[in-house]
Protein backbone atom coordinates (compact mmCIF):
# COMPACT_ATOMS: atom_id res chain seq x y z
CA UNK A 1 0.00 0.00 0.00
CA UNK A 2 1.22 3.45 -0.72
CA UNK A 3 2.67 5.75 1.73
CA UNK A 4 1.03 8.77 2.58
CA UNK A 5 4.30 10.56 2.88
CA UNK A 6 6.36 12.64 5.75
CA UNK A 7 4.07 15.76 5.61
CA UNK A 8 0.91 17.24 3.84
CA UNK A 9 0.14 21.20 3.74
CA UNK A 10 -3.72 21.40 3.34
CA UNK A 11 -4.17 25.51 2.33
CA UNK A 12 -2.95 27.02 5.82
CA UNK A 13 -3.09 24.15 8.30
CA UNK A 14 0.56 22.11 8.31
CA UNK A 15 0.05 18.41 9.00
CA UNK A 16 2.05 15.76 10.04
CA UNK A 17 2.68 12.03 11.70
CA UNK A 18 3.36 12.40 15.04
CA UNK A 19 6.88 12.00 16.41
CA UNK A 20 8.21 11.13 20.06
CA UNK A 21 8.48 14.25 21.46
CA UNK A 22 4.43 14.99 20.50
CA UNK A 23 3.48 12.43 22.73
CA UNK A 24 2.82 14.84 26.05
CA UNK A 25 1.16 17.67 24.06
CA UNK A 26 -0.89 14.70 22.18
CA UNK A 27 -2.29 13.61 25.48
CA UNK A 28 -3.33 17.37 26.74
CA UNK A 29 -4.82 18.19 23.43
CA UNK A 30 -6.72 14.66 24.00
CA UNK A 31 -7.48 15.34 27.81
CA UNK A 32 -8.82 19.07 27.43
CA UNK A 33 -10.80 18.03 23.78
CA UNK A 34 -12.52 14.63 25.61
CA UNK A 35 -12.81 15.89 29.43
CA UNK A 36 -16.47 15.99 29.49
CA UNK A 37 -17.25 13.65 26.13
CA UNK A 38 -20.14 11.32 26.46
CA UNK A 39 -17.95 8.30 25.89
CA UNK A 40 -15.76 9.75 28.51
CA UNK A 41 -18.11 9.70 31.10
CA UNK A 42 -19.23 6.81 30.21
CA UNK A 43 -15.93 4.80 30.28
CA UNK A 44 -14.43 6.26 32.69
CA UNK A 45 -15.27 5.96 36.82
CA UNK A 46 -15.15 9.21 38.09
CA UNK A 47 -12.44 8.65 40.51
CA UNK A 48 -9.34 10.38 39.39
CA UNK A 49 -11.46 10.20 35.54
CA UNK A 50 -8.87 13.40 34.44
CA UNK A 51 -5.83 11.38 35.27
CA UNK A 52 -7.38 8.55 33.60
CA UNK A 53 -8.32 9.97 30.61
CA UNK A 54 -4.16 11.75 30.59
CA UNK A 55 -3.11 8.55 31.15
CA UNK A 56 -4.79 6.58 28.21
CA UNK A 57 -4.53 9.73 26.07
CA UNK A 58 -0.22 9.09 26.32
CA UNK A 59 -0.67 5.61 25.95
CA UNK A 60 -2.70 6.00 22.72
CA UNK A 61 0.07 8.87 21.82
CA UNK A 62 3.15 6.31 22.34
CA UNK A 63 1.46 3.60 20.26
CA UNK A 64 0.07 5.97 17.43
CA UNK A 65 3.65 7.38 17.13
CA UNK A 66 5.31 3.54 17.13
CA UNK A 67 2.60 2.26 14.44
CA UNK A 68 2.20 5.67 12.17
CA UNK A 69 -0.96 6.00 12.60
CA UNK A 70 -2.00 9.33 14.24
CA UNK A 71 -1.30 12.61 12.73
CA UNK A 72 -1.20 16.28 13.90
CA UNK A 73 -1.52 19.72 13.25
CA UNK A 74 2.13 21.57 13.24
CA UNK A 75 1.23 22.81 16.76
CA UNK A 76 -0.18 19.57 18.30
CA UNK A 77 -3.68 21.48 18.73
CA UNK A 78 -5.26 18.75 16.30
CA UNK A 79 -4.85 15.19 16.43
CA UNK A 80 -6.17 12.57 14.39
CA UNK A 81 -5.45 8.56 15.76
CA UNK A 82 -6.39 5.67 13.66
CA UNK A 83 -6.20 2.03 13.70
CA UNK A 84 -4.79 0.83 10.20
CA UNK A 85 -5.56 -2.75 8.32
CA UNK A 86 -3.23 -5.55 8.77
CA UNK A 87 -0.02 -4.88 6.72
CA UNK A 88 -0.88 -0.66 6.47
CA UNK A 89 1.41 0.64 8.99
CA UNK A 90 3.76 -0.62 11.85
CA UNK A 91 3.31 -3.23 13.66
CA UNK A 92 2.41 -1.92 17.94
CA UNK A 93 5.90 -3.03 19.53
CA UNK A 94 5.74 -5.55 21.93
CA UNK A 95 6.53 -2.82 25.24
CA UNK A 96 3.57 -0.42 23.81
CA UNK A 97 1.74 -3.36 23.79
CA UNK A 98 2.48 -5.00 27.15
CA UNK A 99 1.63 -1.26 28.49
CA UNK A 100 -1.52 -1.17 26.24
CA UNK A 101 -3.19 -4.84 27.74
CA UNK A 102 -1.51 -4.02 31.42
CA UNK A 103 -3.03 -0.61 32.17
CA UNK A 104 -5.81 -0.02 29.91
CA UNK A 105 -8.19 -2.36 32.06
CA UNK A 106 -6.92 -0.97 35.16
CA UNK A 107 -7.96 2.72 34.02
CA UNK A 108 -11.25 1.83 32.75
CA UNK A 109 -11.75 0.21 36.40
CA UNK A 110 -15.72 -1.06 37.03
CA UNK A 111 -16.13 0.06 33.93
CA UNK A 112 -13.77 -2.57 31.62
CA UNK A 113 -16.16 -5.29 31.19
CA UNK A 114 -18.83 -2.84 29.78
CA UNK A 115 -16.01 -1.44 27.43
CA UNK A 116 -14.97 -4.48 25.93
CA UNK A 117 -17.91 -6.16 25.38
CA UNK A 118 -19.04 -2.93 23.90
CA UNK A 119 -16.15 -4.08 21.09
CA UNK A 120 -16.76 -6.79 20.98
CA UNK A 121 -20.53 -5.84 19.64
CA UNK A 122 -19.21 -3.23 17.45
CA UNK A 123 -16.99 -5.59 15.43
CA UNK A 124 -19.92 -6.83 13.88
CA UNK A 125 -21.40 -3.61 12.63
CA UNK A 126 -17.32 -1.91 11.39
CA UNK A 127 -16.53 -2.67 7.83
CA UNK A 128 -15.70 -6.61 7.26
CA UNK A 129 -12.78 -6.31 5.06
CA UNK A 130 -9.48 -4.08 5.64
CA UNK A 131 -10.29 -0.25 6.58
CA UNK A 132 -8.52 2.16 8.37
CA UNK A 133 -10.90 2.84 12.15
CA UNK A 134 -10.73 6.69 13.29
CA UNK A 135 -9.89 6.14 17.35
CA UNK A 136 -9.61 9.45 18.05
CA UNK A 137 -10.34 13.03 16.66
CA UNK A 138 -9.76 16.11 18.88
CA UNK A 139 -8.83 19.83 18.36
CA UNK A 140 -8.30 22.15 21.10
CA UNK A 141 -11.11 24.71 21.93
CA UNK A 142 -8.95 27.94 21.01
CA UNK A 143 -7.96 26.00 17.71
CA UNK A 144 -11.35 24.86 16.55
CA UNK A 145 -13.16 26.18 13.94
CA UNK A 146 -9.94 26.60 11.67
CA UNK A 147 -10.27 23.70 9.80
CA UNK A 148 -7.70 21.60 11.57
CA UNK A 149 -10.38 18.79 12.71
CA UNK A 150 -11.11 18.07 8.69
CA UNK A 151 -6.82 19.11 8.18
CA UNK A 152 -5.52 16.37 10.56
CA UNK A 153 -8.14 13.41 8.66
CA UNK A 154 -7.40 13.95 5.00
CA UNK A 155 -3.83 12.47 5.15
CA UNK A 156 -5.93 9.14 5.96
CA UNK A 157 -8.84 9.52 4.25
CA UNK A 158 -6.87 10.48 1.01
CA UNK A 159 -4.92 7.52 1.73
CA UNK A 160 -8.12 5.46 2.16
CA UNK A 161 -8.89 6.44 -1.51
CA UNK A 162 -5.82 5.40 -3.12
CA UNK A 163 -5.72 1.69 -1.45
CA UNK A 164 -9.57 1.27 -2.12
CA UNK A 165 -10.84 0.91 1.57
CA UNK A 166 -13.03 2.32 3.52
CA UNK A 167 -12.50 4.94 6.87
CA UNK A 168 -15.17 3.93 9.89
CA UNK A 169 -15.70 5.32 13.18
CA UNK A 170 -17.87 5.51 15.79
CA UNK A 171 -20.02 8.02 17.15
CA UNK A 172 -20.99 8.57 20.89
CA UNK A 173 -22.65 12.03 19.85
CA UNK A 174 -24.51 13.40 16.92
CA UNK A 175 -22.37 16.09 16.64
CA UNK A 176 -19.58 14.20 15.74
CA UNK A 177 -21.91 12.35 13.20
CA UNK A 178 -22.84 15.26 11.63
CA UNK A 179 -19.11 16.67 11.13
CA UNK A 180 -18.35 12.75 9.29
CA UNK A 181 -20.84 13.47 7.41
CA UNK A 182 -19.70 16.42 5.69
CA UNK A 183 -16.55 14.51 5.10
CA UNK A 184 -18.44 12.25 2.94
CA UNK A 185 -19.47 9.16 6.14
CA UNK A 186 -23.06 7.90 6.45
CA UNK A 187 -24.10 6.35 9.63
CA UNK A 188 -24.25 2.58 8.76
CA UNK A 189 -25.75 1.24 12.32
CA UNK A 190 -27.25 3.09 15.31
CA UNK A 191 -26.82 1.20 18.72
CA UNK A 192 -26.08 1.38 22.55
CA UNK A 193 -23.00 0.15 24.49
CA UNK A 194 -23.62 -3.50 25.59
CA UNK A 195 -25.08 -2.05 28.86
CA UNK A 196 -27.56 0.21 27.11
CA UNK A 197 -26.06 3.74 28.70
CA UNK A 198 -24.41 5.22 25.81
CA UNK A 199 -26.02 5.76 22.39
CA UNK A 200 -23.68 5.16 19.15
CA UNK A 201 -23.75 5.02 15.53
CA UNK A 202 -21.52 3.33 13.71
CA UNK A 203 -20.38 5.66 10.66
CA UNK A 204 -18.41 4.56 7.28
CA UNK A 205 -16.80 6.21 4.54
CA UNK A 206 -16.34 4.17 1.73
CA UNK A 207 -13.08 5.28 -0.69
CA UNK A 208 -13.49 7.66 -3.11
CA UNK A 209 -15.90 10.14 -2.00
CA UNK A 210 -14.92 13.97 -3.02
CA UNK A 211 -13.20 15.49 0.01
CA UNK A 212 -14.53 19.13 0.64
CA UNK A 213 -12.74 22.06 0.27
CA UNK A 214 -10.17 22.93 3.39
Amino acid sequence: MSDPGPTVHIGVPVVRPAEPRDVPRIAATLTVAFAESRWVRWALPDDGRTQRLTRLAELDGHRGVATGTTWVSEDVDAVASWDAPAGAATPVPADVRAALEREVPRLHADRADAVARTEEQLAAALPGGPHWRLRALATRPRSRRRGLGGAVLEPVLRRCDEDGVPAALVAPAWAVVRFARGLGFEVVQATRSADGRLPLWVVVRPPGVPMPEL
